[in-house]
């Protein structure tokens, strides 16, 4: 069994490592100081491997990043000391051997990184055009739908963060907010147009006057005017629309941390629904399982009767439980198939792709956090509060817009033109003019829009007051919960290791005719809840990892690797 402990010891963090390091155990232990790492980056972490009894090539690499990383490496035995003394060795031999040849190429061979910059360039261009064509193609076409995709945890998140609408909606939703904002800056720059027209005006005198000028014609024309020449314009001092630009800019952040809230829920629902399909598929396993004891129990109860030690009813009785336990199996099959159908819905996967799950429940211990500060980091890091507090200063700027729309601006305009009565005969004419514009009396309209933008501030700091309050129950409840499932995997384990013992001693007092498999039967039953007991806690314990990551804002440095 493969087991993850960690604990602080005069400053350093222990993180002790037992069982096979080699599958799915290597990714687990990359979890683990993947996390340690982001809770604490500036202590010193020593990875004990005293309690390793192999370690495959993968794990190996994965030690060698640990001691890239700084991590310390402890190891007892003949072969984990070799590989150990590997890891160290080659690193030192590889540091020295960059630092010689820098000194020793100094900048002649600046020529030579150049060439290299320029192909690596080159091959990754074609490399991203050969992508992008692949992306392009039809999906059958890229990938075989009939063959299941085996998914670990980190392409499952990976490909939500790629694929799934929601948060692909987000990300848009966010580009617009951005594209807002620039067109609130694009209102405190210079406008400038382009007017061409060629019109035949007819003016009516008399009308213009409203008097007849005895003389005159009653009209002019119709004339020929040709013009065409750039207009432009620009504010000069305009308060109101820089403290709107202001509030569109907090705006877009907010939009951002909105996007990244998102992001971040699709991760906790991928992860759930992840943790959930390995707890079904570890149901379907243990129900294979006790079909198979149910079916030796059947098998000796039948062998018995044969040979005339037992009795009909003891057989009878042992063909029942095994029907009660191909059921179950039936029903655990089904539960995995609509949890992966599921998983295959949120990360938006063609309906007839068949899925596999790569990884397996896991369970290594942790040191229990503490709440205050867990609150203080979901409070410096959660994105939901990033976005509220830029959603407050984008209000205030926005009440600060209708206040200063009381201020006078000034504007500077202004145009050049060719014109004429033709294209052949024109001159060039220009209009130039500064003008300063202020509201003396709007109907209420200017205070509307203070007091409206107040009771947005209001809103918002209610608002805030609330996610404070959620954010604190968040994390008190996900350590709640972390600590109870912590306790429920240990006491799940001894439960199933007692349970597996007293199966065996009721099959053997059965076989020797001390009893009759009544207790064999109940000592399969004993087992079969322990080992769901055991299951779930596993279960609970992941999840509420998962839970707590999410509540300080951490999921996705610790999921989205």
């Amino acid at each position: 069994m493969f087991r993850i402990t960690t604990e602080k010891k005069r400053g350093k963090v222990i993180l002790s490592v037992e069982g096979r390091l080699a599958g799915g155990s290597v990714a687990t232990l990359e979890q683990c100081w993947k996390e340690l790492r982001a809770a604490s980056p500036e202590k010193p972490v020593r990875v004990d491997l005293c309690g390793v009894c192999f370690i495959d090539g993968p794990g190996k690499v994965l030690l060698k990043e640990i001691y890239r990383q700084g991590g310390q490496l402890l190891a007892e035995g003949c072969l984990n000391q070799a590989i150990v003394r590997d890891i160290t060795t080659e690193e030192k031999t590889t540091g020295k051997a960059g630092e010689a040849r820098q000194k020793k190429t100094g900048g002649k061979g600046s020529h030579i990184i150049f060439y290299i910059a320029l192909f690596s360039f080159l091959a990754a261009a074609s490399g991203s055009f050969a992508q992008e064509k692949k992306e392009q193609s039809p999906a059958g076409a890229a990938n075989d739908v009939t063959q299941p995709l085996k998914l670990t945890l980190d392409e499952a998140v990976k490909l939500a963060i790629r694929q799934n609408p929601s948060a692909q909606i987000a990300v848009l939703q966010a580009a617009q907010a951005e594209q807002d904002r620039i067109s609130a800056r694009a209102d405190l720059l210079p406008q400038a147009q382009l007017q061409v027209y060629d019109a035949a005006r007819r003016s009516n005198i008399e009308a213009q006057l409203g008097a007849k000028i005895p003389g005159f014609p009653q009209h002019i024309g119709p004339i020929q005017i040709f013009n065409a020449g750039p207009a432009f314009g620009m504010p000069v001092f305009d308060l109101s629309l820089w403290r709107k630009y202001q509030a569109a800019r907090f705006t877009a952040n907010a939009g951002k941390a909105n996007s990244l809230s998102t992001r971040e829920q699709v991760i906790l629902l991928v992860v759930s629904q992840y943790i959930g399909s390995l707890r079904a598929q570890a149901n379907v396993e243990a129900s294979r399982s006790r079909v198979q004891l149910a079916q030796a129990l059947y098998d000796q109860a039948a062998d018995l009767q044969k040979e005339g030690v037992g009795t009909g009813i003891d057989t009878l009785r042992a063909n029942v439980e095994l029907q009660n336990e191909k059921q179950r199996l039936i029903e655990a099959t089904n539960d995995r198939e609509s949890s992966l159908y599921a998983l295959s819905r949120l990360l938006n996967l063609d309906p007839r792709q068949p899925i596999e799950l790569a990884d397996a429940l896991s369970f290594y211990d942790t040191p229990q956090p503490d709440v205050v500060t867990s609150i203080e980091q979901a409070l410096a890091d959660r994105p939901e509060w990033k976005s509220l507090e830029q959603q407050v200063l984008a209000a205030e700027h926005n009440k600060k817009a209708a206040q200063d729309s009381r201020l006078p601006s000034l504007r500077f305009d202004g145009n050049w033109a060719y014109q004429g009565t033709s294209t052949n005969n024109g001159i060039p004419v220009y209009t130039y003019q500064a003008s300063v514009d202020m509201p003396l009396f709007t109907s209420g309209k200017i205070r509307a829009e203070v007091t409206k933008a107040d009771l947005e501030i209001k809103k918002l700091e209610e608002q805030r007051a609330d996610l404070r309050n959620q954010i604190a129950l968040d994390v008190k409840t996900a350590l709640l919960n972390l600590e109870s499932a912590r306790n429920e995997v240990q006491v799940a384990n001894l439960g199933v290791q007692l349970a597996k013992e007293e199966v065996d001693q009721a099959r053997d007092r059965f076989e020797a005719g001390v009893a009759n498999n009544i207790e064999v039967i109940q000592a399969q039953d004993s087992l079969a809840r322990a080992n769901d007991n055991q299951i779930g806690a596993l279960y609970r314990f992941n999840q509420a990892r998962a839970d707590y990551a999410r509540a300080i804002g951490q999921i996705g440095k610790i999921y989205a690797k």
